[in-house]
């Protein structure tokens, strides 16, 4: 049974980011940017959307440093967007931003949601409450202000002009940084907090190591 979760977390973490780069693309399109579909990035074929780093060698490295105990995290390849074909300039790019973690988010809490009003048996519990956490989990790791990350892009949309020093030295760094936040920690800290989500919206214990 332990090998058969960790096999449903592996394919669910996969789905999820696949959905929320589908979330991405597809607001982008609704706004008048067709760059994500022309680029065939607006399907769930996972051959589209697997990137190096995020989906091969960074799960890879998490499940074999844990033994397979996770949790496994990663992410896909980020959809081609082109800013400039948004019908709403002002607030395009923030809505294209919102929408991945927003996807994971609805996700999570429709999942919750069942198993909350629901007697899910099991092992049909144990599924539903892995979707809701690590879809929450993407949706908060998401959220984190570091680039390539949707939370970088929310909050330069908002800070004054003469940070942009501050920006590109971010975007200089991105990796090691990124890299850092995940080594030193904030992978747990992520998974804690959408623990605490799971719990607050299915009212079950958590199951995520």
């Amino acid at each position: 049974m332990d090998a058969l979760i960790t096999i449903f977390f592996i394919i669910v973490l996969f789905f999820s980011v696949i959905i929320h780069e589908i979330a991405h693309g597809s607001v982008a399109f609704y706004l008048g940017d067709p760059t994500a579909k022309y680029a065939g990035r607006l399907t769930l074929n996972p051959l589209s959307h697997i990137d190096p780093i995020g989906s091969v060698i960074l799960p890879l490295f998490l499940f074999l440093t844990t033994a397979g105990n996770g949790p496994i995290f990663g992410w896909a390849k980020p959809v081609p967007v082109n800013p400039y074909n948004f019908k709403d300039q002002k607030w395009g790019e923030v809505k294209v931003s919102l929408a991945g973690p927003a996807a994971n988010i609805l996700i999570a809490v429709i999942f919750g949601l069942l198993i909350r009003f629901f007697r899910v048996p099991e092992p049909l519990f144990t599924f539903f409450s892995i979707i809701s956490i690590y879809n929450f989990a993407l949706g908060i790791f998401n959220l984190v202000p570091i680039p390539p990350l949707d939370g970088y892009h929310i909050l330069f949309r908002f800070l004054p002009a003469d940070t942009s020093n501050f920006k590109n030295l971010m975007m200089r760094y991105s990796l090691v940084v990124l890299l850092a936040f995940i080594l030193l920690g904030g992978i747990s800290l992520v998974f804690s907090g959408a623990e605490g989500l799971y719990l607050l919206v299915s009212g079950a214990g958590a199951l995520i190591p």
